[in-house]
């Protein structure tokens, strides 16, 4: 790797972290007037580095230190906000290589928050660190049936899936969705989580994985490759 190529990278990968989406980005204060993402992003496409480089090396790479810090209680969630910020901006530029295919995504992940729960955030940040990680995100967005979940199974079906709550009321309606997937898709991978979600509630309803960390999520995803 040349010089000038791997301090590229590593900058590119810092502005993922710290939430750097292009040069217009206030924040942080110490990277403001610099460039960002997208410019990095971009100088390295026209100096012919690989997109799957690029993915593996800086987006993936930033988004695995953002979330372990998050993790560890030394980022929060706006950090996590930002970064993922940076990294779809980033990933806009990649978007036709990996429609060209000529990056490799490591699998799909289907992801939404289930009927009857408005709230996006959780969903959201699962979202940017599993896309993040290199996997292909089918975002069903907020309220979603238990048939929106099916349909979507039926369209991916090599996908997994994850269910997100944030209310003990909309909790519920996480039993109802597991269980068609479980009579429609026996083998599906299922993951839940959500501020009320709790181990005890993964194991009763009959999903494979819990957690309230995004990065864990994509470490589980990761480890059924």
């Amino acid at each position: 790797m040349s010089m000038q190529k791997e301090e590229l990278i590593k900058q590119l990968s810092l502005c993922i972290e710290k939430g750097k989406a292009d040069r217009a980005t206030p924040t942080p204060p110490e990277m403001k007037d610099q460039v960002g993402a997208v410019e990095i992003t971009a100088q390295l496409l026209e100096m012919e580095v690989s997109p799957e480089e690029i993915l593996n090396d800086a987006l993936i790479a930033g988004m695995k230190r953002i979330g372990d810090l998050y993790g560890q209680g030394k980022a929060f969630v706006p950090h996590l906000l930002l970064s993922a910020r940076a990294m779809n901006a980033a990933i806009t530029l990649l978007k036709p290589f990996f429609e060209a295919g000529a990056v490799e995504r490591k699998g799909t992940f289907i992801i939404g928050t289930v009927k009857g729960d408005l709230h996006d955030i959780g969903k959201n940040l699962v979202k940017a660190i599993v896309e993040g990680s290199g996997w292909q995100v089918i975002d069903l967005g907020t309220d979603v049936s238990t048939d929106g979940f099916l349909k979507a199974i039926e369209e991916h079906p090599e996908a997994h899936v994850g269910l997100s709550a944030l209310l003990t009321t909309t909790m519920v309606n996480m039993e109802e969705i597991v269980k068609a997937i479980r009579v429609n898709y026996p083998d599906k991978r299922i993951l839940i989580g959500g501020a009320p979600v709790t181990q005890e509630y993964c194991d009763r309803i009959g999903a494979d994985f819990f957690t309230l960390f995004p990065q864990e999520a994509a470490e589980y995803l990761n480890s059924l490759i």
